[in-house]
């Protein structure tokens, strides 16, 4: 197969991994974490998300946490922001990048954001337009693009519409996610491959949750697409607060190991990573999700 030499590794433990966690998480933990991060090498950090702390509590520290943090030259600090109140939060918190979001799934967009799915994606305009206004990076995410905890299946149709749709707004990077963990790599295939007839192929990025145990799966058919961007979560942190049983997303370490034993590089320290995963897990009093993680802290103990 000819896959990519080199994948980027876009870090989002520390938002989407932490945004679900019930305990509150003190901003000088989220800050001691993306430090450890920024140092182990990753040029993308997913650092907090400005949104009504009424929905989600635990992000209610972001503008803390950005102002808290060791910016490391050369790495995006960025920031989910789900509407133009959230923007300027974003932007006064000095976010190098903003994440907008919109679900392939009509059932998904209507239970949650009672809109359909064109409405939600065009209430981000006026956040993109905002954002290239102010020299600020829009990364677009949609979700549910491979099954939805309401309607079930979702078609590639639908996927493509949303990223064309995110693509007129212009969205640099555009990212197709997984978000309950149902897609196989054959799905996954042939979801990409018509994504990348739409949008090139070096602008999309995969993001895959293992709750049926096949993200790194997915992430090996994305390669053979040519994807070569994905979203990981140190530890294994994190899951969907409105897909029941969704687990966490595909843990970074198990990534990065499987990534550097097939030669491909990334730039990124797989020791440093377990380390701060190891920080977090003990942190929220439990063991990693990362099987990598956990046998590497075996055989160091050994």
């Amino acid at each position: 197969m000819n896959y990519p030499k080199h994948v980027q590794i876009v870090e989002v433990g520390p938002r989407d991994g932490l945004q679900n966690e019930k305990q509150e998480i003190p901003a000088s933990v989220k800050i001691e974490l993306i430090n450890k991060l920024s140092a182990a090498g990753f040029h993308n950090v997913e650092s907090g998300s400005f949104v009504s702390p009424k929905w989600v509590p635990q992000m209610a520290t972001s503008a803390d946490v950005f102002a808290g943090i060791a910016r490391k030259p050369g790495v995006i600090y960025s920031a989910l922001t789900p509407n133009m109140k959230g923007f300027e939060g974003a932007l006064a918190a000095g976010a190098h990048e903003v994440v907008i979001f919109g679900a392939a799934s009509e059932a998904f967009s209507q239970k949650n954001i009672n809109c359909s799915i064109a409405e939600s994606i065009e209430r981000f305009r006026p956040v993109a337009a905002a954002a290239k206004a102010n020299n600020i990076r829009v990364r677009a995410a949609i979700s549910c693009a491979y099954g939805c905890p309401y309607q079930g299946e979702v078609s590639i149709a639908s996927v493509i519409d949303c990223l064309e749709r995110f693509a007129e707004m212009g969205c640099e990077d555009i990212g197709i996610a997984d978000t309950i963990g149902v897609g196989t790599p054959a799905l996954v295939y042939e979801t990409l491959s018509a994504a990348a007839k739409a949008f090139p192929v070096e602008k999309i990025s995969g993001h895959y949750h293992d709750t049926y145990g096949m993200a790194c799966a997915n992430v090996l058919a994305s390669l053979e697409v040519g994807v070569a961007t994905f979203d990981t979560s140190v530890a294994g942190l994190g899951g969907c607060p409105y897909a029941k049983g969704a687990t966490g997303n595909v843990a970074t370490e198990d990534v990065l190991y499987m990534l550097h034993g097939m030669g491909i590089t990334t730039g990124i320290d797989l020791d440093a990573v377990c380390e701060a995963g190891q920080f977090i897990s003990q942190a929220l009093g439990r063991a990693p999700h990362s099987r990598v993680n956990r046998a590497l802290a075996a055989k160091r103990a050994g």
